[in-house]
């Protein structure tokens, strides 16, 4: 996408070191249209002061190198595309071997176990790395995969994929083991489970405390993301994270419940998660990032959704950042647009169906860089030609979109949405993850098969009203990347051209 390729150019001088430090946003952030005071009276005040604050107002500490040895286990039943629904529980050694087990199930919640994978290898941290900023790459090899059926119905499904694609002579049994890959003979049937570690390829581990309360702090460690065609994961470096795996050894007051449950799991004897009923998916009202968000294409971002009480438009704020904790403001957008809600996916459980339209949209450039690249673009593609300014925002809508960020107006997108509530009883609000490969959602069987990190309700509802369309717009895909974006040659020659020119507006 035009938009991912541009700001990988703008972002990759930052790539050699990560400041390390708060996660509150710096005297940069005072030209965010979300700080300034016009918006405050629409927005609620809470709305603001969580994006001010993310990580729940935690200080937030990068370790670099990350020292990954310990017990990692899920918080929450992952989605995966496809759909997979997991838990992970991954324990990682001095030695550098690992032993790594996925658990898997029927539903959407992690109550009814199917399959259970150990993974066994090495894993060696090498250099930070140069295309995710914050991020550390690392190498492993696996040593062996066993796998472990829980029902007869897993057992008859995987039979049948192993014999046809493997050759596998005999029907796989309940509650015994078969091993998948074997190193030392050269062994491989992972191919039909859709089977990588290729998320072992990047890593970040993040330390979230308070000043003065020691026993707050908790660890993450973020593996790499997956890429979301299936059969392109063995193959897929990645650009983006999964979702964090919290550290049991700090989990001091086990206020982790699913941590608990899953890190007592094995392969012959898996965890089930607590039952529990989908929550009906309402979206009025506001919703806010509760972490710097990373995508494909070295983005790092925040985003404001506010769904009117009208029930059919909608609007969101988008904030670009440089740096991996959300602190070195790029530019920001607006999104206005209309959408309606479908019914429940019968491809994905717990998931509901709704189409987006964005219609208005304006962006307002928040470094020199952004707005010397704007500003290089002629005639009617992205505003008024030459007239970009700092810090001042503009309505690109009657230019159809910014061809220089690589967005086009109207759009209209598929998207999944789900809700849950947290461990403190607060809405989430999850949407359909974007394409590894850049592409739009524009059609219905494009449609996401999992989610993006979610968002957390700050406000049950605003005014409703259409005069949200006063205050900007712009074209932005409501996931963090552009719903419109198209790849354009034109733009990747101009995002080569360009790259002295970023290199002398950013040092």
């Amino acid at each position: 996408m035009e938009l991912l390729l541009l700001f990988s150019v703008i972002s990759f001088p930052f790539a050699v070191r990560l400041n390390v430090g708060s996660a509150a946003g710096s005297s940069l952030n005072s030209v965010s249209p979300l700080a300034s005071g016009k918006n405050i009276g629409r927005h609620s005040a809470e709305c603001h002061h969580m994006l001010k604050h993310l990580y729940n107002g935690a200080q937030v500490a990068v370790h670099m190198p990350p020292n990954i040895t310990g017990q990692w286990v899920s918080s929450s039943c992952e989605v995966r595309p496809g759909p997979e629904f997991l838990t992970r529980s991954y324990r990682f050694y001095h030695n550098h071997t690992f032993n790594a087990l996925q658990f898997y199930y029927r539903d959407n919640h992690c109550t009814e176990p199917t399959y259970s994978l150990l993974i066994q290898g090495t894993v060696h941290v090498q250099q930070a790395s140069w295309v995710i900023r914050g991020g550390t790459e690392a190498d492993y090899e696996l040593h062996r995969v066993l796998l472990f059926c829980h029902t007869s119905e897993a057992a008859r499904d995987l039979s049948a994929k192993l014999r046809r694609d493997c050759g596998l002579e005999e029907a796989v049994k309940l509650e015994e083991s078969y091993e998948l890959w074997d190193h030392a003979t050269g062994r491989d049937c992972t191919g039909p489970l859709g089977f990588s570690m290729q998320e072992l390829l990047l890593l970040r581990v993040e330390r979230h405390y308070r000043h003065g309360d020691p026993d707050s702090q908790t660890k993450e460690l973020l593996l790499g993301d997956l890429h979301t065609d299936v059969s392109r994961r063995k193959v897929h470096k990645p650009s983006s994270y999964q979702p964090p795996l919290q550290s049991i050894k700090h989990d001091h007051d086990h206020s982790c419940i699913v941590c608990q449950i899953v890190s007592r799991g094995s392969l012959q004897q898996p965890p089930s998660l607590p039952p529990q009923a989908n929550v009906p998916v309402r979206v009025q009202g506001h919703w806010v990032s509760q972490r710097c968000e990373v995508r494909p294409g070295i983005l790092f971002l925040t985003r404001h959704f506010v769904f009117n009480r009208d029930g059919h438009t909608w609007e969101g704020y988008y904030q670009h950042y440089s740096d991996p904790v959300c602190r070195l403001p790029t530019f920001s957008m607006h999104a206005i647009g209309h959408y309606s809600q479908g019914q429940p996916s019968a491809r994905v459980m717990g998931g509901t169906e709704f189409v987006f339209t964005v219609t208005q949209m304006k962006v307002t450039p928040l470094d020199l860089a952004t707005t010397s690249l704007l500003n290089i673009f002629s005639g009617d593609e992205c505003g008024t030609e030459g007239s970009w300014r700092l810090g001042v925002q503009q309505d690109v809508t009657p230019t159809a979109g910014c061809a220089a960020l690589g967005i086009r107006l109207p759009h209209t997108e598929h998207e999944l949405f789900r809700m849950e509530r947290d461990t403190y009883g607060r809405r989430l609000l999850y949407n359909g993850q974007r394409p590894t490969n850049g592409s739009s959602p524009d059609q219905p069987h494009k449609r996401a098969s999992s989610y993006q990190p979610s968002l957390v309700q700050c406000s049950p509802g605003n005014h409703g009203g259409t005069n949200t369309g006063r205050e900007g717009d712009q074209h932005f895909r409501l996931g963090g990347g552009c719903h419109g974006c198209h790849s354009d040659r034109r733009f990747h020659l101009f995002a080569l051209l360009i790259w002295p020119l970023v290199i002398l507006q950013i040092m």
